[in-house]
């Protein structure tokens, strides 16, 4: 059986991470790098880092930006960010990501999404499609246009992209879990994986989308920032509830208290003391 992956976002405005609420209230969180090198540590099969700022400031993600994030980051990383052109993905590539988030050349330029997907593979080529209302949504204009997501979502598939990273717009840091109908629908009428994101709070919400859906990634960013180890913990949980995913660390919470959220519940006194005798090696993942 094929694991399900959970990929973690960071969203970076002005060149600071931040925790994005809606589209429209942001809280910084600090250096993008260190992020990324937290959550890579932590578990994450991949990262995807997307620059909000980008392509409303007419520019494409900062190769040097992507050069420090690859530097701490073990695992698969995809970049986003007013990239509309052959050489803007070159550049990237170069610096360090292994994919690239397309967005507005979906709209406006799909000879070169298809061009792109030729040179580089089409596994090297998501479509990041953001859904409001039930409607693709326009980041820049902020307008919906009545496009139906799974018809285009398949236009894309068709174009020769290799994933799909569907945001539900509406649930964007609002912790109330992934819109699970969207990701249905989507994820079953393509044959290219989907990427879920935006809504997730608590491991409950994962669970629901592994469970509901044929997504083969959940991804989530301000959810995953709230404490440390956030992605180990939310593995153990998965893997407790008998769903496939990977987690190789040798710290893995299979067996700690946790409450709804997810959180580590104090262990007893007894068991602390304990633990002060037990020698752990520095874990290298």
């Amino acid at each position: 059986m094929l694991k399900r992956r959970i990929a973690a976002a960071v969203i970076v405005k002005d060149g600071i991470a931040v925790q994005s609420i809606g589209f429209q209230r942001y809280l910084p969180l600090g250096r993008p790098e260190i992020a990324v090198e937290f959550l890579s540590h932590w578990g994450a099969d991949e990262i995807v880092l997307l620059d909000i700022s980008a392509a409303r400031q007419r520019r494409v993600v900062s190769p040097e930006l992507v050069k420090r994030v690859a530097a701490r980051c073990l695992v698969p990383l995809a970049v986003g960010g007013g990239i509309g052109s052959v050489d803007d993905i070159d550049r990237l590539l170069q610096a360090g990501a292994d994919k690239v988030c397309i967005n507005r050349a979906l709209f406006h330029a799909p000879d070169f999404v298809t061009a792109a997907a030729q040179k580089f593979g089409n596994q090297c080529v998501v479509a990041s499609i953001d859904v409001a209302g039930g409607e693709v949504y326009e980041y820049l204009s902020a307008s919906t246009g009545g496009l139906d997501p799974l018809t285009f979502a398949r236009r894309a598939e068709s174009l020769g992209v290799g994933e799909i990273l569907l945001n539900a717009v509406e649930r964007d840091g609002r912790r109330a879990g992934f819109d699970v109908d969207l990701n249905a629908v989507v994820s079953a009428g393509l044959t290219i994986p989907v990427i879920a994101l935006g809504g997730a709070g608590t491991p409950g919400h994962f669970r629901e989308v592994f469970q509901r859906t044929n997504v083969r990634a959940a991804c989530a960013a301000n959810f995953f920032h709230y404490s440390e180890h956030s992605i180990i913990r939310l593995k153990a949980d998965l893997l407790n509830d008998d769903l496939a995913v990977r987690l190789e660390t040798s710290a893995t919470y299979r067996e700690a208290p946790r409450d709804g959220e997810g959180r580590l519940l104090k262990k007893s006194d007894e068991e602390l003391e304990r633990l002060l005798y037990i020698r752990i090696e520095k874990e290298i993942i």
